[in-house]
């Protein structure tokens, strides 16, 4: 893997700067900035080209990049194994900026990636603990959830906890509203379930609440939700053309058929890019602090419980029994609280277990090599 480290730290070449510059750069579009020209300085002196990754599939990616030889946004294929991750978080992913050496053989390939300023993270599926990583680099999560059927408020509460533990701000997209008559009330019922976040009910087929999202979505932005609830049709519709494949959901049930197989970037006409991700039918946290912000007012109460530690069940002066027993906490959300907790304790004894194994095999292999060595071991 290439390492910055050993790349020296003089001035950017004339021929190098030409691509860094911002806002002049077509690279802009994508997102390019200053910070992040000032970091990739060290890889344009060893000849590498900065590039945004807007697909990966089969330890390959494709990325867009600013062709050295007519100075215009071009996208080349590229071999994502030389920064490849076992644990699926630290490999090439959408969003990532990377460092492309184009001279690489037997085809161009990442050499780096820059540090990621976000990242959507989740539990991979089934009892393994391993995080996966959906997203880098982004600003805000649109979390989609389609009005066709009731949505699943629980559902919703981990889509946020998701969204706000990766770093970017949460919008809940309400789809499809042109199917119901109540959509007003089922946004009131859904603003209850996520304190603070912007709620938006929209339909792609009449364009009601479309350009309110427009408005919420500078920057880089990923969408997220089950497959059937217009992610993709939204994304077409935001850009314009018909750049991602649709079909319709099942008219029996309104479950969704999964279209989407690889999470893509696209350039918005009217700036900033929208990164469309397959439906998750599982949404495993990966541990951190996004459910204590999708619960904030719970842990809003919590601060008037007479203990610190209060466990909210049977402790005298618990200001969110207090709340649950006037009904101004709904029990099902309390519920919905406790379950996303106890997920994260258990990742998180979880990960302690991997970096415990992965301390006693460093020492193990320090012993043996030692010993090999002829060497005495003192612990």
């Amino acid at each position: 893997m290439f390492d910055a480290a050993s790349v020296p730290s003089s001035p950017v070449s004339s021929s190098s700067s030409s691509l860094l510059d911002t806002p002049g750069s077509p690279l802009a579009a994508y997102g390019w900035t200053d910070e992040l020209a000032e970091q990739f300085a060290p890889f344009a002196e060893a000849g590498l080209t900065p590039a945004r990754v807007v697909r990966v599939d089969r330890g390959q990616c494709d990325a867009v990049l600013v062709d050295p030889g007519t100075g215009e946004l071009c996208t080349v294929r590229a071999d994502t194994r030389p920064v490849a991750d076992a644990d699926m978080i630290n490999c090439a992913c959408t969003g990532d900026w990377a460092a492309v050496d184009l001279a690489a053989r037997p085809m161009t390939a990442v050499a780096a990636l820059l540090p990621r300023s976000t990242a959507i993270i989740r539990k991979v599926a089934g009892k393994r603990s391993d995080g996966q990583i959906l997203a880098a680099n982004v600003d805000t999560v649109l979390i989609a959830a389609s009005l066709a059927a009731e949505p699943d408020l629980g559902r919703i509460e981990r889509f946020l906890a998701l969204a706000w533990e990766s770093g970017a701000e949460p919008v809940v997209v309400l789809t499809k509203a042109d199917l119901v008559h109540d959509a007003e009330f089922i946004r009131a019922d859904v603003e209850a379930a996520a304190p603070g976040v912007t709620v938006l009910v929209v339909s792609a087929e009449t364009g009601e609440g479309v350009d309110a999202l427009r408005a919420c979505i500078p920057g880089t932005t990923a969408f997220i939700g089950q497959s059937g609830v217009g992610k993709s049709t939204l994304t077409n519709v935001l850009a314009g053309a018909e750049v991602m494949a649709v079909q319709q959901a099942r008219a029996v049930d309104q479950k969704g058929r999964h279209t989407t197989t690889a999470r893509e970037l696209t350039a918005l006409p009217g700036g900033g890019v929208l990164i469309d991700t397959p439906g998750l039918r599982e949404v495993g946290l990966y541990g951190g602090e996004g459910v204590a912000l999708a619960f904030a007012d719970i842990a809003e109460l919590a601060e008037s419980c007479r203990f610190h530690d209060c466990g909210h069940a049977s402790e005298p002066g618990c200001a969110v029994q207090e709340a649950l027993a006037d009904g101004t906490l709904p029990e099902r959300r309390m519920e919905s609280y406790r379950k996303l907790q106890r997920e994260n304790d258990w990742i998180a004894s979880r990960s302690d277990a991997r970096l415990a194994t992965a301390r006693v095999k460093k020492w193990k292999a320090v012993t043996k090599s030692m010993r090999a060595a002829g060497g005495t071991v003192k612990w």
